[in-house]
């Protein structure tokens, strides 16, 4: 098997595991995002209210509602990740960990690739993540949306996506090898490297997560209206207006939790894997 497929596969398997796990959180950022400023008259549901609510509701399954558009984004999204992210280092690096500007530059090129190519499978990932529409597969969904809302709909939020995804992972990647080389890993047990990898990797997503969680909730709003809001400037304004600067943080216990966790677990996932198959992550 080529190494670039080899990178594909490892980042498509540790992709399902985290989106599986991890699915639930991504659907309560996504309800809180767009929840009105006012719940029943007592100003705002937090975290653990929405959650008991979805359950009673919809049934402890509901919680995953949206986890078929994940799995079908996530598996080749994350491999399309880690495959450009493998080819990019074996171009760029000779046997030699990036510095920290050139982590920047390699983890957002290689999820601007992976973001731009699914984009329309996110879009239908945060509509059906709403509760607020009625598709009945994703296929179905990709089709409606572009019957109805031409190319432009399939692509909606590409701008917030792009400014949430690409810093993410830049700023991801840059703490990540950073922390890893500054522990000493010729010492530790191998039994051990998994857990340093996953520390690492929880470090680093905290502090991306709430880098990025703005343009993250800009996203969502630009997604599930795309007739209301046709540039960037126009979400902006109405979070402002209407939530004030903390609305542009909404949803964001559940986001750092998710965002960090699965790119720690797939981070961890992956590295063990390429290793498995006698290749340099």
């Amino acid at each position: 098997m080529h190494p670039v497929l080899k990178a594909f596969v490892c980042g498509s398997i540790s992709g399902t595991c985290s989106t599986l796990l991890f699915q639930p959180l991504d659907l309560l950022k996504t309800r809180l995002q767009t929840l009105q400023p006012a719940v029943n008259g007592s100003g705002r549901a937090g975290m653990v209210t929405l959650l008991f609510r979805v359950v009673r509701t919809e049934s402890i399954l509901g919680l995953w509602k949206g986890v078929s558009p994940s799995f079908a984004r996530c598996i080749p999204g994350v491999g399309i990740y880690f495959s450009t992210l493998y080819v990019m280092k074996q171009k760029f690096l000779v046997d030699r960990s990036p510095t920290a500007l050139e982590s920047v530059f390699l983890g957002a090129a290689a999820r601007a690739v992976s973001g731009i190519c699914m984009l329309p499978v996110t879009v239908v990932k945060t509509r059906y993540e709403s509760g607020r529409f009625g598709y009945g597969s994703v296929y179905g969904a990709l089709k409606s949306i572009y019957q109805t809302e031409g190319p432009r709909g399939m692509f909606s939020g590409l701008t917030a996506t792009l400014l949430r995804d690409a810093p993410f992972s830049g700023i991801y990647l840059m703490f990540y090898t950073q922390t890893k080389n500054l522990t000493p890993q010729d010492h530790l047990d191998p039994v051990l490297m998994p857990l340093l990898n996953f520390g690492c990797g929880i470090f680093a997503g905290i502090l991306a997560s709430l880098a990025t969680q703005p343009a993250d909730v800009i996203k969502t709003h630009m997604q599930l209206s795309p007739q209301k809001y046709h540039r960037t400037s126009q979400a902006i304004a109405f979070i402002y207006k209407d939530f004030g600067l903390v609305g542009f943080f909404r949803g964001g216990v559940p986001r750092v939790l998710r965002r960090t966790l699965m790119a720690a677990m797939a981070w961890t996932v992956y590295e063990q894997m390429m290793e498995k198959m006698g290749l340099k992550s």
